[in-house]
């Protein structure tokens, strides 16, 4: 595994806070519990404008008027949470869309992916994940950082659609993040906002700020 260098942060972590404050953000909530830690966070970056709507109770059309959207963690896999893989196939192509462990799930998925089940569960571990190409999430982050893993599915690096470039891996060569070559899709399968993702405020702003840095 060969690592790479990630760019120098165009801004501190909590600098964006005027630019994101007029963002309008969904945050699509897979009936997970760590979506409030994603809001909280969201927040605690500055944005205001945020609505969370549950996979089952959104209308796809009133999704339309959302800069941003963040694809939750969850139970099971993305066929079974509502309209998790419609709302991508809807909006992937217009949109930013952050995907985070089942929301990564999903984002490959609805492009051809298929999910691996992994034999050892990784639920509130803390892991090292390391850049293997260049992703502007990860922008002002060491070429290896630790990261909060929970879940006991994975998208296979086998077979993955030429339109995914993998951003970073585990030690064992799964993929832990992903972006899409040309649509603003970006897919992590740890959790930033988790306690045991130090650099998870980073990576979050990063991703509001992607336009300026990307």
């Amino acid at each position: 595994m060969t690592t790479v260098t990630n760019k120098p942060a165009a801004v501190p972590a909590d600098a964006g806070l005027k630019q994101v404050g007029n963002l309008k953000v969904l945050v699509f909530d897979n009936y997970d519990s760590f979506t409030y830690n994603l809001v909280h966070a969201l927040k605690e970056l500055g944005v205001t404008n945020l609505d969370v709507v549950r996979n089952d109770k959104l209308d796809l059309d009133e999704a339309a008027v959302y800069d941003k959207i963040v694809l939750s963690p969850g139970p099971g896999v993305p066929s079974e949470a509502g309209l998790l893989l419609p709302l991508i196939h809807r909006y992937g192509p217009i949109k930013d869309i952050l995907g985070v462990c089942l929301g990564h799930q999903a984002l490959g998925e609805a492009f051809g992916a298929t999910l691996v089940n992994l034999g050892d569960v990784h639920h509130g571990l803390s892991e090292s994940v390391h850049t293997v190409a260049y992703d502007p999430l990860f922008a002002g982050l060491p070429a290896s950082f630790e990261v909060g893993r929970y879940h006991s599915w994975i998208v296979a690096a086998e077979g993955l659609p030429d339109c995914f470039e993998v951003t970073s891996l585990d030690d064992e060569g799964q993929i832990m993040s992903m972006r899409h070559k040309t649509l603003r899709l970006h897919g992590v399968q740890f959790h930033p906002e988790s306690v045991l993702t130090p650099d998870g405020l980073r990576i979050l702003s990063n991703w509001l700020l992607l336009n300026d840095i990307r």
